[in-house]
């Protein structure tokens, strides 16, 4: 697809909500037609309301949560920094899931997705214990920052990305093949993609960059068209599935996140800085539809 059908109006950018300390991982939740976010530093989790246009305070003393994706049956797997885990809120009642590896603690997961198969994927740079607003100070158990994989309850955790110095956002293409990781280390911050071989990745390479003045990947999205969609410090950069630049949104603050969401699933929701904002797109997430929500 062209880039004007992607995104019609790409002045388009509307403020949904304000307010956020630093507003990260972004969910459409579909069974309460609400957009769910963390504020980190604010250690709470917030939600605008579809309805009404509303924002309130989902959950406090949350322990630091970032990412988040929404699992098969309607509820919602995120990461805890402070907790250094990941877990499952099922209507509002928290579970763990993983919290640890060979004998020692994750780092803080930051970022997930969940595969058709229930099979979780998720990054674990360190923030939630070397920045000290995000979590609680620690150090690197295992002595480095992977991507792991595991199953729905945790089981068979492995570590399936081990080359990327801070992996950050990921992402599958539309056939589950392809696993995309941002890169957000300061020294070499790129997209890389790899070839998903069952429970394993191979192949790695380098799939795009973002420009100078645009500073770092962060969350990333993959459309149905397979489209990677990532967050910039200027806005949002789009790439098609051969890493080819297709156009930027500009948005006026850092963008950190992002998800597709909305009734039809076409709007494109952007956590940035403070602030939570909506573009209408012409596209859907990869996953739309894969998920049944009871």
């Amino acid at each position: 697809m062209q880039f004007t059908e992607l995104v019609p109006d790409q002045a388009a950018v509307e403020r949904i909500a304000t307010g956020s300390t630093w507003a990260e991982g972004p969910c459409w939740v579909p069974a309460s037609r609400t957009l769910r976010w963390s504020d980190i530093p604010g250690d709470r989790i917030l939600q605008w309301h579809a309805d009404s246009g509303a924002v309130d305070t989902y959950a406090e003393g949350v322990e630091f949560t970032n990412g988040r994706f929404l699992d098969r049956d309607g509820s919602v797997v995120q990461c805890s920094h402070g907790l250094r885990r990941v877990e499952r809120d099922r209507d509002g009642t928290v579970s763990v899931v993983v919290d640890g590896w060979g004998g020692g603690r994750l780092n803080s997961p930051n970022d997930v997705v969940v595969a058709s198969d229930g099979a979780i994927w998720f990054t674990d740079p360190a923030y939630g214990i070397t920045q000290p607003r995000e979590g609680h100070p620690g150090v690197r158990e295992y002595g480095d920052h992977w991507v792991f994989r595991c199953g729905a309850d945790g089981e068979d955790l492995r570590p399936v990305v081990t080359d990327v110095d801070e992996p950050n956002g990921l992402a599958f293409s539309p056939d589950e093949r392809v696993l995309y990781v941002a890169s957000s280390s300061g020294d070499l911050p790129v997209i890389r993609a790899y070839d998903i071989d069952g429970a394993r990745v191979k192949n790695g390479r380098v799939f795009a960059r973002l420009g100078a003045d645009e500073g770092i990947p962060d969350g990333i999205r993959v459309d149905e068209h397979g489209d990677v969609w990532s967050s910039s410090h200027r806005g949002v950069v789009v790439f098609d599935p051969t890493g080819e630049r297709l156009g930027t949104v500009p948005v006026p603050e850092v963008v950190s996140n992002l998800c597709f969401g909305g009734d039809d699933g076409t709007d494109l929701f952007l956590t940035a800085t403070t602030s939570v904002y909506r573009v209408r797109t012409g596209t859907r997430d990869a996953r739309q539809g894969a998920y049944a929500v009871s």
